[in-house]
């Protein structure tokens, strides 16, 4: 049992008898505080000495208190033996968390670029040589505003924001730090519709007949005609993953190979993709395998030369040039066909497809206002007819012969039925502009 008291000067005391030496009395003085304050003291240290009598497990709540006690105050009971040391935290810089999370990252190398973006802004505005147990979330709200003001868009804002939440998570599973101050910063929209743009048959036509070459008609039709990435899904091709016969374009995707079962999917060929890809091959040099001979990275300049094309096809340059192809090709296939399929041949899920693809078109409003988005029993009936049931036209059993094909296109067939294309249906999940989420 312990037992408190005070001296003259209103200082009390707690004493027990020693865990170390028995018959031994040990005393803790708390200073002037108040009798209440002191009796809880009084208490938890008879149930730190029962823990030590019986040898069990402290329970939470004395672990908890122990833990939160200033350390002066916990050194005391380290004094009298009823306590173990603390073991000393080392203080982690701003810096030092800043360069573990970009090194340890497996991503590819334009998802360390945004990574980059974040981490020399935290720097900028919190200072590297931060100890990360002096960031409060009152300090991320200042680095928020910090970046709004710099005139960043609302996208931006949202993605470095979702990047400095992982982070910091990271710093928490590392023990690094007890919380994230970033946890409850609201990120907002990484959408940003004012960049969105609808390429049109007339325009990419036009735009099309401008290009100096097969390369950027081909490289430009990838994007616009199938929705592929441009350029790492486009730099990959060879002409073993064109299957001529069936009409259909195998893709491998670098942005979602780390994804099991996403790495490859199949594309239709449209006849305005077909026809170019024929002119392609039929320039390729003997042992060709890529389709676009020239190497393509993601340092390759390749929006210089496309903008030139597009202003000579006397058109302006629309914003994030080959990302709205991309979403121009998903939005002309969502409407023939179900959001699922189109999703499996762009290689992303429908949810990226509606967030970040999909774009109104004008016509649509056009025929709501015309009247013709409404179902029969929403549009007015001008008359009344009586019907009359026609005689069934008897069925045709005249065979339909199937147009013999050009001797160019026997030959293309022919040169590549030998190659074996992978026919599999596994896609990719999400975008390459479009964030990852899973950081």
């Amino acid at each position: 049992m312990a037992t408190l008291s005070s001296n003259r000067s209103g200082n009390r005391r707690i004493q027990f008898m020693d865990p170390r030496r028995p018959g031994k009395r040990a005393s803790i003085w708390l200073g002037r505080v108040p009798k209440k304050a002191a009796g809880t003291f009084k208490d938890n240290v008879e149930a730190l000495l029962a823990v030590i009598r019986l040898g069990t497990a402290p329970p939470a709540e004395l672990c908890a208190w122990l833990r939160d006690l200033p350390d002066p105050t916990y050194e005391k009971l380290v004094d009298v033996g009823i306590a173990e040391p603390r073991i000393k935290r080392r203080i982690v810089t701003l810096d030092e968390l800043l360069h573990a999370f970009v090194t340890r990252a497996s991503v590819k190398a334009s998802t360390r670029a945004a990574y980059n973006q974040t981490t020399g802004s935290l720097r900028k505005h919190l200072r590297g040589s931060s100890p990360l147990a002096g960031i409060t979330g009152e300090l991320a709200d200042v680095w928020k505003k910090a970046i709004i003001d710099e005139g960043l868009s609302p996208a931006t804002v949202a993605k470095r924001v979702y990047v400095a939440r992982a982070i910091f998570r990271k710093a928490v599973k590392w023990g690094m730090v007890n919380a994230s101050p970033f946890e409850d910063l609201p990120a907002g929209s990484q959408q940003n519709p004012d960049r969105s743009f609808y390429v049109s048959e007339a325009v990419i036509g036009a735009v099309l007949e401008r290009c100096p070459g097969v390369f950027w008609r081909l490289v430009i039709a990838l994007g616009r005609y199938a929705g592929l990435r441009i350029p790492s899904e486009v730099a990959a091709l060879t002409w073993d993953d064109v299957a001529w016969d069936t009409g259909r374009l195998t893709v491998r995707s670098p942005k979602t190979a780390r994804h099991e079962g996403h790495a490859i999917r199949l594309v239709p060929i449209c006849p305005e993709l077909r026809a170019i890809l024929t002119e392609a091959y039929e320039q390729a040099a003997e042992g060709d395998e890529l389709i676009l001979p020239r190497t393509l990275t993601a340092a390759s300049n390749l929006r210089t030369t496309f903008t030139k094309i597009i202003t000579r096809a006397g058109h302006k340059p629309w914003p994030r040039l080959f990302q709205n192809l991309r979403a121009s090709c998903a939005t002309d296939w969502v409407e023939k066909y179900p959001n699922h399929v189109v999703a499996k041949w762009l290689g992303h899920s429908p949810m990226i497809a509606a967030t970040h693809y999909l774009q109104t078109r004008e016509h649509h409003f056009e025929d709501v206002v015309s009247g013709g988005g409404k179902n029969d029993f929403q549009r007015p009936k001008k008359s009344v007819h009586i019907c009359v049931q026609s005689e069934a036209a008897p069925t045709s059993i005249a065979s339909h012969e199937v147009p013999q094909r050009s001797r160019k296109h026997a030959i293309l067939r022919n040169a590549a039925n030998h190659r074996s294309p992978l026919q599999t249906t596994v896609v990719g999940d999400e975008g390459l502009e479009p964030p990852t989420p899973s950081v």
